[in-house]
């Protein structure tokens, strides 16, 4: 193999992005989170969030990824952005970020990486930022972007 040939394929195996979606969900000065076992030894907090499925467009895999890890239908109100999220270990996601209302609990059963869901204040989220216990830097970054008004329209979004 060619130099040349060999960089090239360095290049498109180090240039995977992970696609993922992220939803805000407020009811009365609370965020809905999700509690996470990742096998460590305490549990992290996020939104519920997931990774875009094939097939899939970044709005049905918010619904989708706010109903499994929560149990909530929920209705789509805006789109914060993409946000683009470089790990220690070198992986690269681009997060789609939303905004929903919570309209119905449903009685199906949660993913079983979830531990359980609360509706937490600002402060206590920031709290579990500072303990280090938030799954990544967009968790609050997604929440003070929602509550300051930055966001757009879900139509800026072609599926």
């Amino acid at each position: 193999m060619n130099n040349s040939a060999k960089i090239g394929s360095e290049s498109m195996h180090s240039a995977i992005l992970r696609n993922t979606v992220a939803c805000v969900i407020q009811r009365s000065g609370r965020f809905l989170m999700v509690e996470e076992d990742r096998g460590d030894t305490q549990t992290v907090f996020n939104q519920p969030a997931g990774h875009i499925e094939p097939g899939e467009g970044p709005l049905a895999a918010v619904l989708r990824e706010v109903q499994e890890e929560t149990a909530w239908q929920v209705t789509l109100t805006g789109y914060l952005g993409l946000y683009v999220f470089h790990t220690p270990e070198g992986l690269t996601f681009h997060s789609h970020g939303f905004i929903a209302t919570p309209d119905v609990m449903l009685s199906s059963p949660i993913d079983s990486d979830i531990t359980a869901t609360h509706w937490l204040t600002l402060d206590d989220i920031s709290a579990l930022g500072a303990a280090g216990r938030l799954r990544s830097p967009l968790v609050l970054e997604r929440i003070e972007n929602a509550i300051s008004g930055r966001c757009y329209p879900l139509a800026v979004i072609h599926e």
